[in-house]
């Protein structure tokens, strides 16, 4: 576990901050003076200095202004570029967020409506997102929140595709959803309604074990076993286990089948794999690449496996 942990702090001041808060017991100023790098060393000052002096990154706010890949979806638009800010830890307060997020504000207009970016557009799953950014950088995204309790479905979760007809939610559009629900909550913003759909959306999951079909016990997806990371849009069981952890609460007996899936997948030196990168256009890379030693998911699996084995 030591020399895991020292190659874990070997990475950059994005990982080394959440690994002395979430393993190595340090304590919070140095967590802090960790924490404030992610600004202005490594990927973080990497990926502040992309964005363009109208607010966005790549030209656009969920599409590139230039999308020359026919087949695979680009992750570097202003979307997909503020959720990583927000998973490396860029302290919201910071000068460097606060500058980033008010050019965000002014100038940023969904493709699909051309409404402001925290209003949000009309599919669950990126509304979900921008509930999290919003909730994490503190702007007000009391409407597109609202959308989201009128959007759950009757089963308890979200889907995308309930506009064109769907009625079964989607737990790729569910996670999304969740993840912003909870970021509403931990700032401030929830409301006793959203707190209600939150947990009714994970009851969705538990139901589920986070994996099968409620109604044969089927595996849904062989994909969801593999990890990844940055994990987009996309569900995967170590996203779901490391967005449970961070509830704060008790693990739920449902997910045990899950979480020995997160177990399994160590690798004989204590680490975990980058095991399905999601393919299209990115800023930079965070990792050597599928097959090698991730220090994303080695961090992630850790906390989660210290999280259910202590509680």
């Amino acid at each position: 576990m030591q020399d895991v942990l020292r190659w874990l702090l070997d990475g950059d001041p994005a990982i080394r901050w959440q690994v002395l808060r979430d393993l190595a017991d340090a304590s919070a100023d140095r967590i802090l003076t960790e924490r404030k790098r992610v600004a202005t060393t490594g990927w973080g000052a990497r990926l502040l200095a992309l964005q363009g002096a109208d607010g966005l990154w790549d030209g656009g706010t969920y599409w590139p202004a230039v999308d020359d890949d026919p087949v695979n979806q680009p992750w570097t638009a202003t979307t997909y570029s503020l959720l990583l800010l927000r998973d490396f830890g860029l302290l919201p307060d910071s000068p460097e967020a606060q500058q980033a997020v008010a050019l965000v504000r002014d100038n940023s207009r969904w493709e699909e409506g051309n409404q402001p970016f925290f209003e949000g557009e009309t599919e669950p799953c990126i509304n979900g997102m921008v509930t999290a950014l919003g909730a994490y950088f503190g702007q007000n995204v009391d409407k597109v929140s609202a959308r989201l309790l009128g959007d759950q479905l009757d089963d308890g979760g979200w889907n995308c595709e309930a506009d064109r007809g769907s009625t079964r939610s989607s737990f790729h559009t569910t996670i999304c959803v969740l993840e912003g629900l909870l970021e509403l909550e931990r700032y401030g913003a929830g409301t006793r309604e959203s707190r209600a759909a939150r947990q009714r959306g994970e009851e969705y999951l538990l139901e589920r074990r986070l994996m099968r079909r409620q109604s044969t016990g089927e595996l849904l997806s062989e994909e969801w076993l593999r990890f990844s990371y940055p994990t987009r849009w996309f569900y995967d069981v170590l996203r779901a286990m490391d967005y449970f952890r961070s509830t704060g609460g008790e693990p739920d007996p449902r997910s045990a089948e899950a979480v020995e899936v997160v177990r399994s997948k160590q690798q004989s030196d204590g680490t975990w794999l980058l095991e399905n990168t999601h393919p299209g256009k990115v800023h930079f890379a965070l990792e050597y690449g599928d097959g090698k030693p991730s220090r994303w998911n080695t961090m992630r699996a850790l906390r989660v496996l210290h999280w259910y084995d202590g509680s």
